[in-house]
This record gives structure tokens, sequence and C-alpha cells, in this order.
């Protein structure tokens, strides 16, 4: 049996023990990779690999390697043995009543059935429920005492309980990984970080097919060092809680290449091709997200998951007919989810109408106050108007949540900018460039804020836009500012250089505007100091075009290399100062 065999029978198993258990979240994570691994087209009709039909374009642009290959040979997985189940348990009335209170959300009574039933799935099962029965109760005591999107310090009321009671049982040696990964969720929400860690790795190499035991590990390694201290058995999920935890510390590259290793197998995984084009959105290679995701759409037309990832890229692409079309597919596919308000918000922002754009925001942090994108998009709605004490708390709520949250931390330094506090503004400038050094828009931000009248760190400025402008400054607002203050500082050699470079830029992108005209006029000047006439003369041809002062200026220098190539003195246009010269 080949790995793909083995990957669709061990998913198989683990969907069902995963939904009898309620843990619904990994379970339809791990149907989706079922349906993710390749058929084989002998022993499957079209029919059952329609689903997968969609994704062929996209492997076929952005990946190298062949999809029907499977791992690679010199990797060997640990074969994990599937969990048998309590046949005691599985037949019980009590547990399939409790089962179906839980369905219904009622968890308290499910807990309240199986109180005196001891069986390792029954136990799971009273303890999940009573963990989601306390996550409840908090959630409508913050909004009592706080809000719904207020600030509250209001706990779980069954963790104390939850945690002897599952330490206890793991000390006696019956607590199964389901329980495990509970004891761990537990841990984490009282602050026990490694303790927590440690529990949910055992978890994970005793059952390793519980994606949100992986997904809680990751939340708790926030550093290179704590990842690479995990004691993980080799297991093929393994590589899915690498590309994510790869992806959330920035390490952009290796996260790309595990996705693309997973690949392989995992050939028509959308997961995987959502979590491709989050890491490509990072690196800011919007035609390929914007590829990527127009086919997950073809593929599955309802999905609304990462969706608000797209409508980034379409907003930040001015792709707004795009962007209107998808907040229309999500509104009426559900209108009450967090990523459907997402959208909506951006698309009224596309419209100018930020009051309307931060109602949205906000009634997606209504449905889910700590969904982090919502957060720092309102902030970006709150500079917008001009309200910068609301844009300061919108971004502090999200670096709350998620410190490694770039966006929010340049947002923090556009609101003190706007505030004339320039000094706390670089602090939160160089917090972004820090977590996104590949932005060239942040090293902008920053490089402006050197400029300011309060610093005038000039020095500092120049080398900021240095970085923005070897990082794809697209709009060339680094090049034509380092131009400038290299003139501004006397350093008239490298201001020409700067400026030929913009110039040709503008040329290639066919742009003209007062930029154009400073360039030229800029390098007749200095090619007319260093006595390089021709070329001089090359830039004044070009400002004869036009109708402003410097068509008269390009004349005046036309004249004045004439008399000097003559061998008389000019004294009718303004000399440039040579190189190493100050004005």
């Amino acid at each position: 049996m080949d790995s793909k065999d083995n990957c669709r029978n061990e998913l198989r198993i683990a969907i069902r023990q995963l939904t009898n258990r309620g843990l619904y979240s990994p379970s339809r994570w791990a149907a989706e990779q079922l349906l993710g691994i390749e058929q084989d087209p002998a022993k499957f009709t079209p029919s059952h690999t329609r689903f997968q039909r969609g994704s062929s374009s996209i492997r076929r642009r952005f990946k190298t390697h062949d999809p029907t290959s499977t791992p690679s040979p010199s990797v060997s997985f640990v074969s994990t043995p599937m969990p048998e189940e309590d046949d005691d348990v599985v037949d019980s009335d009590f547990y399939l009543l409790a089962k179906s209170y839980f369905d219904c959300k009622e968890f308290r009574r499910a807990a309240h059935v199986l109180r005196d039933q001891v069986g390792r799935k029954a136990v799971f099962l009273r303890c999940y429920a009573l963990y989601l029965a306390g996550e409840k109760r908090k959630e409508e005591e913050i909004i009592e005492l706080e809000g719904p999107l207020g600030k509250s310090n209001v706990v779980n009321c069954e963790l104390v309980s939850l945690e002897r009671e599952l330490s206890t049982l793991r000390k006696r040696g019956v607590l199964d990984p389901f329980g495990m990964y509970l004891y761990g969720l537990v841990l984490k929400d009282k602050g026990n970080e490694n303790l927590a860690r440690a529990i949910l790795v055992e978890s994970v190499n005793s059952y390793p097919w519980n994606w949100n035991a992986w997904l809680a590990l990751q939340s708790l390694c926030t550093t290179v060092d704590m990842l690479n201290s995990l004691n993980l058995n080799n297991h093929w999920m393994k590589d899915f809680f690498l590309a994510k935890a790869y992806e959330e510390l920035r390490m952009h590259k290796e996260s790309l290449d595990k996705y693309e290793q997973l690949q392989k197998t995992f050939s028509f995984s959308s997961y995987i091709q959502s979590r491709m084009a989050n890491v490509q959105y990072h690196l800011r290679e919007f035609e390929q997200v914007e590829v990527i995701f127009e086919e997950l759409l073809r593929n599955d037309p309802y999905r609304i998951e990462d969706m608000d990832m797209f409508s980034n890229v379409l907003y930040a692409k001015e792709a707004f007919s795009s962007l209107s079309y998808l907040a229309h597919n999500v509104f009426l596919t559900d209108k009450y989810r967090p990523q459907s308000c997402c959208i909506i918000g951006n698309y009224y922002s596309s419209k100018g109408q930020h009051e309307k754009s931060v109602l949205y925001f906000r009634r997606a942090l209504k449905l889910d106050k700590n969904y982090l994108s919502a957060w720092t998009l309102m902030g970006h709605e709150y500079v917008e108007m001009q309200n910068t004490a609301a844009a300061v708390d919108a971004y502090r709520r999200a670096v709350d949540i998620n410190p490694c949250d770039y966006r929010a931390w340049y947002g923090l330094g556009q609101a003190y900018e706007m505030m004339v506090m320039p000094h706390y503004a670089l602090y939160y400038f160089k917090k972004s460039v820090f977590l996104q050094p590949n932005d060239p828009r942040l090293w902008i931000a920053m490089a402006h804020c050197y400029e300011s009248d309060h610093l005038r760190m000039f020095e500092e400025a120049i080398k900021c836009y240095k970085r923005a402008a070897n990082r794809q400054d697209t709009e060339a607002i680094a090049i034509n500012r380092l131009a400038k203050l290299y003139d501004q500082q006397g350093q008239h050699a490298e201001a020409a250089f700067y400026y030929k470079k913009d110039l040709d830029r503008m040329e290639a992108d066919e742009r003209e505007g007062p930029n154009l005209v400073d360039a030229l006029m800029f390098l007749a000047k200095y090619y007319r100091a260093q006595k390089r006439f021709e070329e001089a003369e090359i830039y004044c041809t070009r400002l004869l075009d036009y109708t402003g002062p410097e068509k008269e200026t390009a004349k005046s220098l036309l004249r004045s290399m004439k008399m000097a190539q003559s061998g008389f003195p000019s004294m009718d246009v303004e000399h440039f100062p040579p190189h190493g010269s100050h004005s």
C-alpha cells in the first residue's frame, strides 16, 4: 500500500473519531485533506474526482514538482496506530443522548448525562462540554460587563476544576490523546505555557490527526528555538504543523518549501493552496495570490474562509469591480461571518464610505472579538477619518491579539505621526519593519519620519529609502526621495544617479508629471556644470517640449552651453554647484 492510500485510510478513520467526540473543526479539516489527495483515475470514475479538477491550473503555474509523486523516499514516517474505540461507550445510550445535547449546544446537559460514565470517550466529551459551557458563559459575562468589544478579565469558570480532574487522570495513566489535547487547552488558558506545550506534544505524538491540537501547539511556539525544542514524531501531519509554524514565524521560504512538499501527496488540497497564497501575500506577490484565490472560488464558489485576504489583495491592486463582485457574493452566501463583514468593510472603504466600513468591521468583531484583521482594518479606517484616538485603540487591540501583526504596528506609527509624536511613531515603524522587512512601504514611512522637521535625521532617512528601493518599490517613491535628499545634502553625483534611475523608471512606465520635469531639469543642470554638454543638451531638448518656466530655463541652458563651447563666459543662467560643494 503506497503512502497516499495510507493517508486516505488514516484520515477516513480520524474523521469518524473526531466527529464522534464533537471535534468538528479538525474533522472538517481532515475531510478536506482527504479529498485533497489525488485519486487514481483507474479506480474512480470522473464523477468521483470532479471536486479536484479546479486546482490543476494552480499547480501548473506555481508548482515545479510532479503532482502525482509521493513524499521523498529519504523521509521515513512513523506509523502511528489508530486508537481503538470504547465499545461499551459507543453503544451506550447515555453517550448517544449526551452527544445529541452536545450537538444542540446544550453543553451542561450533555455533561450532566455523562456524570457517572467512566469510559475514556465519555470522560472526554463530558470535560469538553464543561469547557465549552465555561467559554460560552465567559463570552456572556464580557458582553454584560463591557459590551461586545470591551476588554475584560473574565475567565472560564470551569478551568480550575477541569485542570484538577485532567491532571489526576493523567497521573493515573487513563487520559487518552483527546483528553491530553483538552488538558493542554486548559493549561494554555491558565497561562502555564511550558506544561501546556509538553502535554500537547504528548497528545499529537499519540494521536497526530487532531489538527486543533497542532494549532494549539503552534500558538505556543513564538520563537524558532521553542519550535526546534519540540520532540515530535516524524508523522506526515508534522509537515503540516511545521509549514504553519514557519508561516507564523515569518520564515516564508521554509514555509513555501514545506507546502510544496505536501502538495506531492495532497495535490488538490484547498487548505494548502490558501496557505501558500497567504505566504505569497506577505511576500507581496499579489499576482500569484489573485490567481490562486480565483481558482479556489471557481472550484468552491461558496467558500468564505480566507476570502478576506483576497479582498485585501483586490483592494491593494485597486481591482474595485472584482472586490464589489466578491462582496456581493459573500453577502448572499453568509453575511454574518467575520470574513464576510471584513470583505464588505473593504468594499465600502474602497468607495470612500469610511463610516459604513467601520460599521461592518465592528460587526465582524461582535461575531468574533478576537478577529485580528477586523481590528487592524478598522484602525486604518479611523486613520482615514482623522480619529487618531480610536485608531490607536483598534491597533493596540490587534497587537494584543497577535504581537506579530506588522500592519497594526505600522498603523500605530501612522497614528502617532499624525499626532506629531515622531519618536513614538519611529518606535512603532521599527517594530513593523522588523516583522515585515520586505515591504517597501514600511521603510518609506520610517524614512519620512526621520525626515520630519522634529527629527531631521537625513542620513538615517537615506538608509531607509535605500532599503525600500531594493525591495520592489513599485511606485518608485524611494528613488525619487533619495534623489531629492542627496540634492539637498549637496551630494549632486549621488542625486544625479537616483534622478537618472527615477527617469528611466518613469519612461518605462510611460508616466508624466512634475517628477519627470524635476528629473530632466536636475540632470540638464548637473551635466551642464560637469561640462558634459552633449548629455545636458539631450535633457534640455526634452524640456523644450513643455510650456512652463522649465522651457525658458532649458533655452537659457542651451544658450550658455553654446557660449561656453565658443569660449565666452555665460552669466545668464544659474550655475549648478559642482560635486562636493554645498548649496
